[in-house]
Order: structure tokens, then C-alpha cells, then sequence
């Protein structure tokens, strides 16, 4: 699973740079991409697992990305109006709707194929070894790593991404127990972040520009610095609201899960 997603990760990074900066082309890739993961997850699972793609149930598909996509959106607004509130955010230049379609055919391929690698393999996997709170800690720690191959990677930022966006993402999948709604969560994150508002994402300087240019000044715990908001300590204290509410939705259901496999408080066995 992991290797068939590695070459799908590279295949979605090789469409990128095909696109470039124009925006149908990068919306029809983006979709390309999206669809092709989603493809090879739910084949891999029904050959591998031999069991049927609950985790991609059709009936969450609208809902979940609807939801999902929305308070990802509200949560880096509310992220940035704390910035700007600091004066640590402006803009410059023109608007660019072309710019935003452009980010936006990006970010929905990354959302799908970032999600599935992270939640529907390793997350999945991982808490069939160690439990929930491990497989929170493990897929939340390698997301955060993987941004630090980006250009204006740090390590504070890479761990920052762990914490705000590796557990709230873990924490949706735990108490939805479908990718639909980490999914939608990703993707109203990142296009509102450089997709509307035009700041760096997780350190990536070779992010087309969004509707907006954004600009970034003052201290870096307040913007970020180079990383972009996600290293900023309002990101971190934004989004650990969401997490915590997912884990208690996901306690409440019995969704979390000892390393026997038992559910916490309960009885049943994951399957």
C-alpha cells in the first residue's frame, strides 16, 4: 500500500509541475490526481484486505467533504484574523482569480493523496499495532516530517504541522472513521491559506499565487515566519479546539481503540 502510494505521490508532483501556473490545466490534473488515488486505494484495499472501502463509503462523500472543506476554511480565517489582529498580516498587488483555481486544482490533489498515505494506510495500520493514541502519535509525526522537505522547511514548523494538523487530521478520521471528512478539512485549509488569502504554505515558496498576496511581518511566533501560519502558535492553539472535539466524538462512540483492539470502554474488537 505504501509503495503503490509513493508512486502515486510522485505521479501527483509530476502533474504539478506540468501545470504550472495555469489554472485549467492544474484543475484538471488536480482532478486527474485526486480520482487516480482514490482508484488505487479503494482497488488496493479490496485486493489486500478483501473487504469493502468503508473508509470511502459514497454516502459520506458529499457531507464529508462539505463539512469538512468548511471548517477548514473557518479554522485558517480564524487562524489569520489572529495574526492580522497582531499586525502581522497585509497584502500587496492585485487580486487573481485565475490564481485561485490554479491553487485550487493543486490543493485538491494533494488533499486526496496526502489523506489516503497518512489516514487510510499508515493511520489504519499503525493503530492495528499500537492502538489509537499510537497511531495519533505515529501518522502525526511522519506528516509533520514530510514537510520538511519543502524549501522553506524548519523543524519548528515541521512540528507544528505534527500537532495542529497531523492530530486534528487523525482525530477527524478517528471519529468519522472515513476519509471523507479529513479530506474536506485539508482542502478548506490549505486553499484558504494560499489559495485566498496567498501565504506560504508549510514552508513550500513554489506555491502559485492565489486571489490574494499576501504578505507576512513581525515576530515569527506570531506569523510563522518563512514556513508560512502553520508555524504560527495561533495555528497550533486553532486547531487543537477541532481535535479535542474529535476525540471526544470519537471516545463517546467508542471509536478509540486499545493496542488489544478493544474499544476503550468497551468490549468490541477493531475490525
Amino acid at each position: 500500500m505504501v509503495v503503490l502510494f509513493i508512486l502515486v505521490t510522485g505521479l501527483a508532483a509530476g502533474t504539478r509541475s506540468m501545470a504550472g501556473d495555469d489554472p485549467v490545466l492544474s484543475l484538471l490534473f488536480g482532478a486527474a490526481t485526486a480520482a487516480i488515488a482514490l482508484t488505487v486505494y479503494a482497488a488496493a484495499v479490496r485486493f489486500l484486505e478483501q473487504r469493502p472501502v468503508s473508509e470511502l463509503d459514497a454516502a459520506d462523500t458529499v457531507p464529508g467533504l462539505r463539512r469538512g472543506t468548511l471548517v477548514g476554511l473557518g479554522l485558517f480565517v480564524a487562524t489569520l484574523a489572529l495574526i492580522a489582529l497582531f499586525g502581522g498580516y497585509g497584502t500587496k498587488g492585485g487580486v487573481s482569480v485565475g490564481g485561485a483555481f490554479t491553487v485550487l486544482g493543486l490543493t485538491a490533489g494533494v488533499a486526496v493523496v496526502e489523506e489516503i498515505l497518512f489516514r487510510g494506510i499508515v493511520f489504519r495500520f499503525v493503530e492495528q499495532l499500537t492502538g489509537t493514541w499510537g497511531a495519533l502519535a505515529v501518522s502525526g509525526v511522519l506528516f509533520g516530517a514530510l514537510h520538511l522537505v519543502n524549501s522553506g522547511a524548519t523543524v519548528w514548523g515541521a512540528l507544528a504541522i505534527a500537532m495542529e494538523a497531523g492530530l486534528m487530521l487523525g482525530a477527524a478520521y478517528a471519529a468519522t472513521r472515513t476519509l471523507w471528512l479529513p479530506i474536506g478539512l485539508h482542502l478548506g485549509w490549505n486553499f484558504a491559506l494560499s489559495g485566498i488569502f496567498g501565504v506560504t504554505v508549510s514552508g513550500n515558496e513554489d506555491t502559485p499565487t492565489g486571489l490574494l498576496r499576501g504578505v507576512l511581518s513581525g515576530p515569527t511566533a506570531i506569523t510563522g515566519g518563512g514556513f508560512g501560519p502553520e508555524a504560527s502558535i495561533f495555528a497550533i492553539l486553532v486547531c487543537a479546539v477541532p481535535a479535542v472535539m474529535f476525540l471526544r466524538s470519537a471516545r463517546r462512540q467508542g471509536r478509540v481503540y486499545t493496542r488489544s483492539g478493544l474499544r476503550s470502554g468497551g468490549t468490541r474488537t477493531l475490525s
